[in-house]
């Protein structure tokens, strides 16, 4: 490929997508609302956007075969801080991508577009859209979004429902963790499969207890390697007895399934920051 777009780039999970990215075309522009995202990789260029800027991202994709895009807010908020970047954020993407004809969108969407299931279900990709709060609601819109703009104008898209993908600290990343390995392999496939439609495909790792069925997304080639089963031992002999009755312990939102809608959940959570120096 000529030019990848990664939106999110300075975040997290963007910190482990830029090399490989990078690899994989002969120019990955990394983008983000920081001032930058440290050491650039040879054919990475850093570019500096708001994604809700409509112009900003309308020039941001210009050229571009395809785009990463992992750029949100990503924990509970209040609608109001979400409307910018994470829906119309979504939209200016899709928008741009189809006025500049890229080939495909691949989309950090989440389990909280369907995280009001309980873990008992094994719920498929082809599930109802079931969220846990305003965070996944938006990431309910942009599927919508995608899949209408692939109906519409053919514009591919590939939706990664992301469980966790952060250290195992807890019972429920016993089954739901994603590796940042797996992570890498699960865009790469998403970039590389030759024809993809429009695509939903769960984002875990191969955890013992993971509470989804990945089956109907087979096409794409996803294989991952990493299982959390690891961790289980430690894990499980500090944990507390368990609350059938507690949603953020039966619903695969976990904590945002028992939150108040606009509240924010992920300090709760303890997760580590352990980003990847650029």
């Amino acid at each position: 490929m000529t030019k990848i777009v990664l939106t999110g780039a300075a975040g997290r999970l963007g910190s482990y997508l830029r090399e490989p990215l990078s690899r994989m075309c002969e120019t990955l522009v990394s983008s983000d609302i920081a001032d930058g995202v440290g050491t650039l990789y040879p054919g990475e260029r850093y570019v500096q956007a708001d994604l809700a800027d409509k112009a900003a991202i309308f020039d941001l994709l210009e050229g571009a075969d395809m785009v990463v895009h992992f750029g949100a807010i990503v924990d509970e908020a209040p609608f109001e801080d979400l409307l910018g970047p994470n829906f119309v954020g979504a939209f200016n993407i899709w928008d741009a991508a189809r006025h500049h004809g890229l080939r495909r969108v691949v989309y950090a969407s989440s389990i909280h577009a369907v995280g009001m299931y309980e873990s008992g279900d094994q719920i498929g990709v082809d599930v109802a859209h079931r969220p846990d709060g305003f965070y996944g609601l938006a990431k309910c819109f942009a599927e919508d979004l995608g899949r209408m703009y692939w109906e519409k104008f053919g514009l591919e898209a590939v939706c990664l429902r992301i469980l966790s993908c952060a250290q195992v600290n807890n019972t429920r990343a016993l089954g739901t963790w994603l590796s940042y390995d797996d992570l890498i392999q699960l865009v790469t496939r998403a970039l590389d499969t030759p024809v993809t439609g429009f695509g939903i495909i769960y984002g875990v790792s191969d955890n013992d207890r993971c509470p989804v069925d990945n089956s109907g997304a087979a096409y794409l080639g996803y294989r991952p390697r990493d299982n959390a089963e690891q961790f289980a031992a430690d894990i499980l002999a500090q944990a507390g007895p368990a609350d059938p009755s507690d949603p953020a312990q039966i619903c695969v939102g976990g904590p945002f399934a028992s939150a108040v809608p606009g509240q924010g959940v992920l300090a709760s959570m303890n997760i580590v920051d352990d980003r990847k120096d650029g």
